[in-house]
């Protein structure tokens, strides 16, 4: 992974988008359904794209938002839709576009009071609240948002009454019902002007923050932060939750500072990615320098991306922390300390998060259930209280709330911010320290990930991959001891292939967007050997694309 040399560095003239004219491309350019790149996809977080490629404009919103109102009505759903967005430029127009067809549609939406901003966790956190107690009459949710993605991007994420990330049944219907209105040049989409949904009898405002804000002390101890008085730094990165931090800091008396209130959809303020470009990733050192360099300001930082589902932590010693080692540490702090969750209650983490994660959930005695990637598969375990927390090695996690219950089914990056306060509160050292003491009885890991260059058919190979096509005993000197290619907890293929051994691991799968696959990988020994593991990785993968390369001709 090369990287650029402005990596890091504040965003210049030259690297901003052009507003105007990304707004201008959402209603004028047109999608061909017939080009496959150009149609409505759903990857693991909705359906992502930009304007520029004719992959995000007014046609995809059109017939998406037609689609879920389709979905709602043979599925019996007819409780409000909330809708949140973010601070995208592109998230305004498709706002705009999805309320034209919800409200010819009947749908009654619920929009932020102000036109705030929405972070995700919150249009969950609405839903299950909306929904507690009741079998009819259940509410559902839309979240447009393309996360952390570059400020050209758009994203439209559908939320069922589970209050979580659409599950693969729901998003393919979708999917296949908004393409084929594409095909049909929007034929059987109902819209209204946007002036005349406003006014509509169905569109209502709705206040988010409050309730939200007013929940938290049931799942986050805001008492022990208040009272140790210990001085946090937030960076919103110009996201959904910028509006949240003041009102939570007032409302629970934290010594809290927001570092950085602008709103801006070119995201100026940002520094440059590893690849030069900018993008509000709080997991990434790169885009995380403004923060970093307030390090010591602080007790303890954090920053989330733009609709605020993950989380960036930021120590005073050690910087800004791999997602991995947070997730570590939270499961590790929060099954010592929430007294009532039942005994049974499992650690939720991805394949492809460290192994660390494995090893202090064996040493708490709990069960671990492991997914393939995608928040969804969380779901269910949160819902019902099965899973107390649940992670992916991209910054994303939620957890129950102090009784046992569930709090959000998707991302909530405030949480996870705020838990690191609760920690540095509650045993007076920071995330970081509490992970430097893991790594004494535990081992301390190396992790990374590198993109290689893939066609579609690889892709395809990779994403439909079965033990018998890998054919490996050892890896990187040990003996193999799994080949997975479906997920330990839930059966569910992982979408490509995991080879473990007593000291490391690699796993890859196909990108959904990018004509790359990513190998995942991890050493519990030395950088030597994991780059031994990956080069071994890319040569076990190598040989099954050459395989499918051969069958084909």
């Amino acid at each position: 992974m090369k990287i650029d040399p402005r990596a890091g560095q504040l965003a210049i003239p030259s690297d901003l988008v052009d507003v105007p004219k990304l707004i201008a491309a959402y209603y004028e350019e047109r999608p061909d359904p017939e080009i496959f790149a150009q149609r409505v996809i759903f990857g693991t977080s909705g359906h992502r794209g930009s304007s520029f490629t004719k992959t995000f404009n007014e046609w995809h919103i059109l017939a998406i938002t037609q689609a879920i109102c389709l979905y709602r009505r043979q599925h019996k759903i007819d409780g409000p839709l909330f809708l949140g967005i973010d601070t995208h430029a592109l998230s305004q127009p498709a706002m705009q576009s999805a309320l034209e067809v919800l409200a010819a549609s009947g749908v009654h939406v619920m929009l932020a009071e102000k036109d705030e901003y929405t972070p995700t966790p919150v249009i969950s956190h609405a839903i299950l609240t909306y929904n507690h107690g009741r079998n009819i009459g259940l509410s559902d949710g839309i979240v447009i948002t393309p996360s952390h993605n570059p400020p050209d991007s758009g994203g439209f994420k559908y939320n069922p009454a589970h209050g979580g990330p659409a599950e693969e049944k729901i998003t393919f219907w979708i999917e296949a019902t908004a393409n084929g209105l594409m095909a049909a040049q929007l034929n059987g989409v109902k819209r209204m002007p946007f002036e005349k949904a406003l006014k509509c009898s169905t569109t209502h405002k709705h206040n988010y923050l409050t309730p939200y804000v007013e929940d938290l002390h049931h799942v986050v101890d805001m008492d022990v932060i208040r009272d140790s008085g210990i001085h946090i730094g937030v960076n919103p990165l110009g996201g959904a939750g910028v509006h949240y931090w003041e009102p939570i800091a007032k409302r629970y008396g934290l010594n809290l500072k927001v570092v950085n209130d602008v709103v801006d959809p070119t995201f100026r303020f940002m520094t440059l990615d590893w690849d030069g470009k900018i993008r509000m990733d709080p997991s990434s050192p790169y885009a995380m320098q403004s923060l970093i360099a307030m390090k010591n300001d602080f007790n303890i930082a954090f920053a989330c991306d733009t609709d605020h589902d993950r989380h960036g932590i930021v120590t005073e010693i050690s910087g800004l922390l791999q997602p991995n080692h947070y997730l570590a540490v939270c499961i590790s702090y929060l099954f010592a300390n929430r007294p009532l969750w039942v005994k049974n209650t499992a650690v939720g983490k991805t394949v492809v998060s460290s192994s660390m994660i494995d090893r202090v959930t064996a040493k708490l005695g709990r069960k671990l259930y492991e997914v393939p990637v995608g928040f969804k598969y969380f779901v269910d375990g949160l819902l019902h209280g099965s899973l107390g927390f649940a992670g992916e090695e991209s910054a994303g996690s939620s957890f129950l709330r102090h009784d046992g219950s569930v709090w959000t089914t998707d991302k909530d990056g405030i949480i996870a911010a705020l838990l690191a306060a609760e920690i540095t509160a509650k045993t007076r050292n920071n995330p970081g320290q509490a992970y430097f003491e893991l790594t004494k009885t535990l081992g301390d890991p190396l992790y990374s990930r590198i993109d290689a260059p893939a066609t579609e058919a690889q892709k395809t190979a990779l994403s439909g991959i079965t033990n018998q096509s890998i054919d490996v005993s050892v890896l990187a000197g040990e003996k193999v001891l799994k080949v997975l290619t479906s997920a330990p907890g839930d059966g569910n293929a992982i979408g490509g292939v995991k080879v473990i051994a007593e000291n490391g691991w690699f796993a890859a799968r196909p990108s959904g967007t990018e004509a790359i696959y990513k190998i995942y990988a991890e050493s519990f020994r030395d950088n030597v050997h994991l780059k031994q593991i990956q080069a071994e990785a890319q040569s076990i993968i190598s040989k099954l694309f050459t395989s499918v390369a051969s069958t084909a001709s």
